[in-house]
């Protein structure tokens, strides 16, 4: 799944109105100069929806999600996402994803390494690098599930990058965002082609315990719902859609995760903010 969604993206943008943001412009912009908290974060999940023979009946998990670093020194983001579902038949099954990633503040190049077990057995094995090249373009060089080098297009975004040009079309009054995203999953070769609807700030009191954190109060934030498409499909499904809350620092709460046949929710149980180490 991606580190921190629903219907369709017609009905998405229906939702709210403005101008396109492209986000390959706008990387010189916002790149590196917003102030990212670095924060460790724990959701618990359960699930809201359920539908068609292959939804599972029940499902709970919990995610773990480790912020850290700077645009001077480069932004380090751990996360672990377990999930255990019970189908309308057979047995239950226990995924448990856990990536680590590397991107420095001016997203010249990205580290990453993700590990995927299903029922205990190893399923995803990715370690690889990015570099951008003078002109933009990506120099992907991946360690395993094979080795190799390949190259991407120069209108392609990293994770943290996304987000830092997310929080930059919301600050500016925009309500829709698309992008190119690289993030190493998927054998490490996927790119995802995203429609990030940003909605009105919202003022209501946040509901979970761990958002009346200190470091977040007076902060504006956004519902943010972001669609993934799979770019070597025809059709306009996303492969998933993923909505939640978005502080001006770069922290989320209220996560929901849309997988098309059935829903997570993700509560904030926990928040601890770090301590920044702001660029001299």
């Amino acid at each position: 799944m991606k580190p921190i969604a629903f219907v369709s993206v017609a009905a998405l943008a229906s939702l709210v109105s403005g101008p396109l943001l492209d986000a390959g412009p706008a990387r010189a912009a916002a790149a590196g100069r917003m102030a990212l908290a670095p924060h460790r974060a724990v959701y618990d999940l359960t699930l809201v929806k359920s539908k068609g023979l292959k939804a599972p009946t029940s499902a709970r998990g919990r995610i773990a999600y480790d912020f850290s670093g700077s645009a001077c020194e480069g932004y380090s983001a751990n996360f672990r996402q377990l999930v255990e579902l019970e189908p309308a038949e057979g047995p239950q099954r226990v995924t448990d994803m856990h990536s680590a990633t590397f991107e420095d503040g001016d997203a010249k190049t990205f580290r990453f390494q993700i590990d995927t077990r299903v029922d205990g057995q190893q399923n995803e094995d990715i370690d690889g690098s990015v570099a951008r090249t003078s002109d933009g373009a990506l120099s992907v060089k991946l360690q395993r599930p094979k080795t190799g080098n390949f190259d991407l297009d120069r209108d392609i975004l990293f994770p943290t990058e996304h987000m830092i040009n997310i929080l930059a079309a919301a600050r500016a009054g925009q309500s829709i965002l698309q992008a190119k995203v690289f993030d190493g999953s998927e054998t490490g070769e996927k790119v995802y082609d995203t429609l990030t609807v940003i909605g009105r700030p919202s003022e209501d009191v946040a509901s979970e315990q761990a958002a009346h954190n200190a470091a977040l109060n007076g902060m504006s934030r956004w519902p943010v719902a972001i669609s993934y498409f799979n770019r070597d499909k025809a059709d306009d499904v996303p492969a998933y859609v993923m909505s939640f809350d978005l502080y001006e620092n770069g922290i989320a709460r209220a996560l929901k995760i849309d997988y098309g046949d059935f829903v997570l929710a993700g509560e904030m149980t926990s928040l601890e903010v770090l301590n920044e180490h702001p660029c001299q």
